[in-house]
């Protein structure tokens, strides 16, 4: 075997070798309105931390409400796979809950918000992330207005896709048919990541009219992973080089190297 070819098999070997979490996934398209769930780095056991991007627009009208614990179209989605085969909840299975979305950080810890950006599927700008307006919650906006996502309402539906939908802050946010919507920012629930199926899990037949189509216009990520921080990323990578520059060193002939 020549020397070009077993470089070639142990530089793959290598890249195969390095967890794959520590590399980041190119950004989903933003016609739809996307969520990853990833446990809670602080706490993982019992906390999982969920991340909104995406962008779409009303297929009809209606109005988000405040507290509501109950299913309704122009709030919540049905969520299934994507052949509808399975549900996303595996265990402790809601019914009809309004899970507050705490506090991830302050708008003004820039170095916090500078993490989070950079660890999400992408690493898009922190701007795309988190708007202007968004302080500690993830923040919707539809038209030309923006409300606060202050909880994730969660339901099992036994038989049926499960159901999900998102509430607001202050009083119910009404929007019209056409009006664009996107969704930004971050938000820490208190629920583990063992009680939902890792996977991609869209909306099924039935689903929000805040968004544009009624199947799969949003698309919801959960991964069983903590999110690696920049700074592993960074020591996976110096490792990798050290790694090539001591077997280059290595193969090289003895007399090229004096």
């Amino acid at each position: 075997m020549g020397k070009r070819a077993f470089n070639c098999r142990f530089l793959a070997a290598l890249v195969v070798s390095v967890p794959s979490s520590l590399f980041v996934p190119l950004q989903q398209s933003q016609a739809q309105l996307f969520i990853h769930v990833y446990p809670n780095q602080d706490n993982p056991t019992n906390q999982t931390l969920w991340i909104f991007s995406g962008s779409s627009s009303a297929i009809g009208s209606g109005s988000i409400r405040t507290g509501s614990n109950n299913y309704d179209v122009p709030d919540s989605w049905q969520i299934a796979t994507s052949d509808n085969s399975g549900n996303i909840f595996d265990a402790n299975k809601p019914s009809d809950v309004n899970f507050s979305l705490s506090p991830l950080f302050s708008s003004s810890n820039i170095k916090d918000i500078h993490s989070v950006s950079n660890r999400i599927p992408g690493g898009v700008s922190t701007n795309t992330i988190f708007a202007a307006s968004a302080t500690n919650t993830p923040t919707l906006t539809i038209g030309s207005a923006n409300r606060t996502i202050s909880h994730l309402y969660l339901d099992e539906n036994s038989g049926n896709p499960d159901n999900m939908g998102i509430r607001v802050s202050g009083s119910n946010f009404s929007y019209s048919s056409g009006n664009s919507s996107a969704w930004t920012g971050a938000g820490i629930l208190n629920k583990p990541i063992g009680d939902f199926f890792a996977g991609t899990f869209r909306s099924a037949t039935t689903g929000a009219r805040f968004a544009a189509n009624s199947e799969g216009s949003v698309r919801v990520v959960v991964n069983s992973q903590i999110i690696t921080e920049p700074e592993e990323y960074a020591l996976a990578s110096g490792l990798f080089a050290l790694a090539f520059v001591l077997f280059h060193r290595r193969m090289m002939p003895k007399k090229q190297r004096q």
